[in-house]
């Protein structure tokens, strides 16, 4: 069983640490954090918390794999960076993917975080550091490129193409063979008929409330 350092002290550090934990073949170990957010206490659900500067130092490369659990912030970019720093050390970066998780194809790269009931179709590819929340359905011979983030219950048809570093918000559906240029934002419940220009922010139309308030309803 491979020892396991997890970047992050965020809602997401603690997910990958249940996930891990319950759901791998990995030991988690410890946390690791940049030295301004490190907790007084330097513990983390009860394990210990190292500045990233000393990680190297404590917990070697070739003793230790590492995860980086952060989110979309800035576009995927912060957890970008990171990535790239871990992978400067020389650490191997595992991924997670459920066992709950239909995936019927081998084409995963490093640092992904694949929750339960997504469901890959054969001959996708999927590059490294992507996080597919639950229950998204990615249609076959589509490409999920490097550092992308599909919230839950995203629909991805065949042969889509998703560049590098969007985030696709939850409901959201791409019909077949369109590509979505990279660092493009598609919101909660967008329908994307066409190609996406690169750095283009699409956003679905929400619910207007009823000018009928909920106490003259009758039938409910």
């Amino acid at each position: 069983m491979k020892k396991l350092i997890i970047f992050g002290l965020t809602d997401a550090a603690e997910l990958a640490l249940y996930y891990f934990s319950n759901d791998s073949d990995y030991q988690v170990e410890a946390f690791a954090v940049d030295p301004a957010y490190m907790p007084a206490d330097k513990r983390f659900k009860g394990f210990p918390v190292v500045g990233f500067d000393e990680v190297p130092r404590i917990y070697p490369p070739d003793c230790y794999v590492f995860f980086v659990a952060l989110g979309y912030s800035r576009l995927n970019q912060i957890r970008k960076e990171k990535y790239l720093a871990v992978k400067a050390l020389g650490y191997e970066m595992v991924s997670y993917i459920s066992s709950r998780a239909s995936v019927l194809t081998e084409d995963i790269g490093d640092n992904c975080f694949i929750l339960e009931d997504n469901t890959i179709q054969p001959f996708v590819r999927i590059g490294n550091n992507v996080t597919m929340w639950s229950g998204n359905h990615v249609g076959h011979h589509s490409c999920i490129e490097d550092h992308c983030f599909l919230a839950s219950h995203v629909v991805v048809s065949g042969r889509v193409t998703i560049r590098e570093s969007c985030f696709v918000g939850v409901n959201a559906t791409l019909r077949d063979h369109v590509t979505i240029g990279a660092n493009c934002i598609i919101g909660a419940g967008t329908l994307i008929l066409e190609d996406a220009a690169a750095e283009g922010v699409y956003v679905g139309q929400g619910t207007e409330r009823s000018r009928v308030p909920s106490t003259r309803v009758r039938n409910i």
